[in-house]
């Protein structure tokens, strides 16, 4: 059997904004994920998948329960790339960012590693020189991924990674993230809303409800058979899969 790479115990975490009383929001979470694979989680907005992607990477207080996370640094793939890449600096100078704060590099080597990570991801050289309003939004999500890859971590979390996209563009990304997976090892926690994206990239899926992962397994497994009422009403919600 393969490494567990995450492994989330009974997980439990509140939210209290002033005057309002506490809200439970993640409720008695548990789930591994295995080296090498892709876990998808699922849910409508308000489900909890972003709460407990915060709990996940320390960003959650107010918590019990035990996360176990036996990898280095994991990085995020955010939904809407734009927002995430600082408008006023070169693509080069944003993917050589990570490897400044880290230490250890000198300049020639941290650009010639955002080089490599450019063609890796299907960019060509002179995006390094483009600002990312320059670029498309299926290429600033390459350079997004580029980002998140330049320490080398050994999980992603990608967090709708291609819902912002056009039906072509979500089909490359999601074949460059298949790809680097495989050349790079890699684990990724896929969170979607679309169903029919989980299918197609996910070994393993989470359904979650409410704070609740209601339903967990194979992805052929829970679509085909699923058990829960809710994954019921999401699935029939899609005419195939």
């Amino acid at each position: 059997m393969s490494d567990v790479i995450l492994e989330v115990n009974q997980l439990n975490t509140y939210y209290k904004e002033r005057g309002e009383k506490k809200k439970h929001v993640c409720k008695n979470i548990t789930f591994q994920m295995e080296q090498g694979e892709i876990l998808g989680l699922v849910g409508e907005s308000g489900s909890g998948k972003t709460t407990l992607v915060k709990a996940l990477l320390g960003m959650v207080k107010d918590k019990e329960g035990a996360i176990k996370l036996n990898a280095k640094m994991p990085q995020m793939i955010f939904q809407d790339p734009y927002s995430s890449l600082n408008p006023s600096k070169k693509i080069g100078w944003l993917l050589q960012e990570p490897l400044r704060i880290k230490g250890g590099f000198t300049k020639e080597e941290r650009e010639k590693k955002a080089y490599e990570m450019l063609k890796k991801v299907g960019l060509n050289d002179n995006i390094f020189n483009h600002y990312p309003r320059q670029l498309s939004g299926g290429q600033r999500q390459r350079v997004s991924i580029a980002l998140a890859l330049m320490l080398e971590p050994e999980l992603l979390i990608a967090d709708e990674p291609v819902s912002a996209l056009d039906v072509t563009i979500q089909a490359q990304i999601m074949d460059l993230l298949l790809k680097l997976k495989e050349e790079m090892g890699l684990s990724i926690l896929f969170i979607s809303h679309d169903l029919r994206v989980v299918y197609k990239m996910c070994d393993r899926v989470l359904i979650m409800e409410d704070g609740e992962i209601v339903e967990q397994g194979k992805v052929e497994e829970v679509y085909k058979n699923p058990a829960h009422p809710y994954t019921k009403m999401l699935l029939e919600a899609v005419t195939t899969v």
